[in-house]
């Protein structure tokens, strides 16, 4: 291939400002770097890339139109992409470590916003049955939400098959705490197929002991998935009160009936949300994620830099 072959790919594991881009025109694997400081490409983009005349490393050069971006605000408050193009979001919890049903209420939200679909998976059932509070959480999610609600088990393959159902087709995330299990799942997703992210050792000796950001592996039957490192918290940049609303589907659908259009079902009189937790239609653990994610949305954009 001629050095000044110019190119389209799509990022497919990321390294700090190192990349690993499969290119369009083939089913060749490149490594990359970015050029300059002013792009920043994510797992899931399709980048401009070109060869680099007598390296073994090729240029990113431009990043492609987002579809939607998975967010999060940074330490400063500054809106960071984690990754890009998503037409689903799985959001996994498990038995152990204790689940933090927050942190999926807000990758729920994140999804909703993002005009992605969504879907909560549970796995390691083998592990134990699955006590009454968690079925009513997981019920709540299917029937409530009318969210895809899959309990499975890497360690069996109990259910896996549904799983592999429900991505096939699409460019899907999977996110959660960490150690739920999604590597395990995910490697039992794809077949075994090997995570091609050793490429970038052999360039001056980076890729070996330098931490995969994320990496998106293709599903034997069509669509691809995107592995990311686990979290012990997560909160999209969101910053308005009706984002949130959005991401809460309940929520918004109930809100179409309170009193006053601009009702943030908060303190407002003639609010049909806080009716419909009073009656228990909507669970009041999901009503308490949402007004922690006012607080949020709030503290977010007072710190957004000006």
């Amino acid at each position: 291939m001629d050095h000044d072959d110019k190119l389209t790919g799509r990022i497919t594991a990321t390294f700090s400002r190192r990349m690993q881009v499969l290119l369009d025109s083939s089913d060749r694997y490149v490594d990359a770097r970015i050029k300059g400081k002013t792009i920043k490409p994510v797992c899931g983009d399709t980048v401009s890339v070109e060869a680099i005349p007598d390296e073994p490393d090729w240029l990113i050069t431009g990043v492609a139109a987002r579809r939607n971006e998975l967010t999060r605000p940074d330490s400063r408050g500054r809106r960071e992409v984690l990754a890009a193009n998503l037409g689903l979001i799985v959001v996994m919890a498990a038995p152990e470590p204790k689940p933090d049903w927050f942190i999926v209420d807000r990758y729920l939200a994140a999804a909703e916003n993002m005009h992605a679909k969504a879907a909560v998976v549970f796995n390691k059932t083998d592990l134990e049955l699955l006590a009454p509070a968690t079925e009513e959480i997981l019920a709540d999610y299917d029937h409530r939400c009318e969210y895809p609600v899959i309990r499975c088990s890497a360690e069996s393959g109990d259910n896996l098959a549904s799983l592999a159902a429900l991505l096939r087709g699409h460019t899907s995330i999977v996110v959660g705490q960490s150690g739920v299990g999604k590597s395990s799942v995910i490697n039992e997703l794809v077949g075994g197929a090997e995570q091609r992210t050793a490429a970038l050792s052999r360039s001056r000796g980076e890729g070996r002991h330098t931490t995969v950001n994320s990496v998106l592996l293709p599903l034997p039957d069509g669509g691809d998935v995107i592995d990311t490192p686990g979290v012990r918290d997560y909160a999209p940049a969101i910053e308005s009160a009706p984002e949130v609303i959005k991401g809460f589907r309940e929520i918004e659908q109930l809100g179409q009936k309170c009193r006053f259009a601009n009702c943030r079902h908060m303190r407002e009189p003639g609010c049909a949300v806080k009716e419909a937790v009073a009656q228990h239609q909507v669970s009041e653990r999901r009503y308490e994620s949402f007004r922690r994610m006012l607080s949020l949305a709030r503290d977010l954009s007072a710190r957004r830099p000006g």
